[in-house]
């Protein structure tokens, strides 16, 4: 059974959503999700030091190019590079509520505790 989550812990400052659900509920809603995800992503992005603008000039056209830019700006510099600025705009432009789901994957990855390592984990306790 698959498990839909809309919103759950803070991880790094993001919170962890699951990517299948923002695409989800994008997509059932019209658009109406992938607007409210984009400006509460927003919100923790700029907590987090991105210079994102009010998201009311997401709403204006032409202007929304220029902000959803310094948006996919944000979600470089929290993601420490993994999802670019212009692999974000082109994914999320060309595919849209899956492109959301892609990045959300990387606002998960953000501050996420790293796999631990072969060498980390101690050897078996000799048979007795």
């Amino acid at each position: 059974m698959l498990a839909l989550r809309a919103s759950g812990h803070y991880n790094g400052g993001m919170t962890n959503r699951s990517p299948i659900t923002v695409a989800l509920l994008s997509f059932f809603t019209l658009g109406i999700y992938g607007l409210v995800w984009t400006v509460k992503t927003k919100g923790e992005m700029n907590k987090l030091g991105a210079d994102i603008p009010t998201a009311w000039l997401g709403i204006i056209p032409l202007v929304n190019i220029y902000w959803f830019w310094k948006y996919c700006q944000g979600v470089e510099k929290v993601t420490g590079g993994r999802l670019g600025t212009i692999l974000a705009f082109v994914v999320v432009l060309l595919l849209g509520f899956i492109g959301y789901a892609i990045v959300q994957d990387a606002f998960n990855k953000v501050g996420a505790p790293a796999a631990p390592s072969a060498a980390a984990t101690p050897p078996p306790p000799p048979p007795a």
